[in-house]
């Protein structure tokens, strides 16, 4: 009597026989006030603390976000070893290391995000849902809860820009992006999978604002009625998505959207879900003239519009491909690029579109009732 033990550990595992008799504490990181209070410390300590304002704290702070003290500490030093100051200016070495730390973790990796809304061709839906809400999002703190964006599902025809669409969602909104990665969830290196996706998605509460990237997301979050891990992390899952934090924004992505049960679909889960398909003609014209102009060659002096005829049917990444090919031919014969050397290359590729067929028109069929287009145009069936 008069007694008791305390155990500590990093994951979450009472044995049965004594889990009535056992109090669980969690314990979060730090959050900004702690993170702030610890930061002038640590620059005191280091005789960094002179001149350390209020608003470099505010800047520094937020970029320690999610990371435990000894990580902060880590990266503070190893900040200050690159510069005696502490202020703004040392924001970029925080992330810096602040991404080398959350990456070494294995589940949550940090993806640059440095492509905007105009790099993406075409899916003008898509990108005037995201323009409209980025105010909201930006309000999250003085509106309802209700109205703050959560997140949205994009799914469809791979290589039409669902990737690409995600990254330019975080340059959007002024937000890093953080891709959390199933594959290793499930590999076993981190535990049991619902403990490790449960354990990621907290973490990424704690690194709030952000937006959380969940990349082929039908080949973890199944139904709840499939059987052991995977249908417990779907039912965590669907609870998260209602309970977790205004900051963090969901966008997940899906090939197989057969495997998608229709509790994921279904309104108030996702704000919205889109349904990404084949570009159309002018999209493909405007998708031509970003990759051409991205690598330095002025799209005026093709006849896009010729291109057309053969590039029907034809995903964003087999764009991409066709015009890399040809700049290769071009530099290979020690010339610039000539529109006949994108016709040759097109005119040899196989889209697919062709090799897939039956699965494109699956894919279509199940999406045209069921999803918004990110394309205002109607579907190219």
């Amino acid at each position: 009597r008069g007694k008791f033990v305390v155990i500590t550990s990093a994951v979450r595992f009472i044995p049965e026989e004594v889990d009535r008799d056992t109090l669980f504490l969690e314990l979060r990181t730090p959050d900004g006030v702690e993170l702030a209070r610890f930061v002038r410390e640590e620059a005191e300590r280091a005789g960094a603390g002179e001149g350390l304002s209020e608003e470099a704290l505010g800047a520094l702070a937020p970029a320690l976000q999610g990371l435990t003290l000894d990580e902060a500490r880590y990266a503070l030093r190893r900040a200050l070893a690159l510069d005696r100051k502490l202020g703004p200016g040392a924001v970029p070495a925080l992330l810096e290391e602040k991404r080398l730390l959350i990456n070494r973790s294995g589940v949550i990796e940090f993806i640059p995000s440095d492509t905007s809304i105009a790099e993406i061709g075409g899916l003008e839906g898509l990108k005037n849902w995201l323009l409209e809400r980025r105010k909201l999002f930006l309000m999250r703190d003085s509106i309802s809860s209700e109205i703050v964006p959560k997140g949205i599902l994009m799914m469809g025809i791979p290589g039409c820009g669902k990737s690409l669409s995600v990254k330019a969602i975080a340059s959007c909104f002024g937000l890093p992006l953080y891709r959390v990665d199933m594959i290793e969830i499930f590999s076993g290196r981190h535990g049991k999978p619902e403990g490790a996706f449960v354990q990621a998605c907290r973490t990424m509460e704690d690194m709030a604002p952000a937006v959380l990237w969940f990349d082929e997301i039908e080949m973890g979050v199944t139904s709840a009625e499939s059987s052991g891990e995977q249908g417990r992390i779907f039912a965590f899952f669907l609870t998260w998505m209602q309970e977790k934090t205004r900051g963090l924004f969901v966008a997940a992505t899906a090939n197989r959207i057969d495997l998608l049960p229709a509790e994921m679909i279904r309104k108030g889960r996702f704000d919205e879900v889109f349904f990404v398909d084949l570009p159309l003609d002018e999209e493909r014209i405007e998708i031509f003239r970003i990759h051409l102009a991205r690598r330095g060659v002025d799209a005026a002096q093709f006849r896009l519009d010729q291109l057309t005829s053969f590039t029907n049917g034809w995903t964003g990444a087999e764009i991409e491909q066709c015009v890399v090919s040809a700049l290769t031919k071009a530099k290979l014969a020690d010339r610039g690029l000539t529109e006949h050397d994108l016709i040759q290359v097109a005119v040899k590729l196989v889209p697919l579109s062709r090799t897939m067929k039956e699965q494109i028109i699956h894919i279509r069929d199940w999406a045209f009732e069921r999803a918004v287009r990110a394309s205002p145009q109607a579907f190219a069936r």
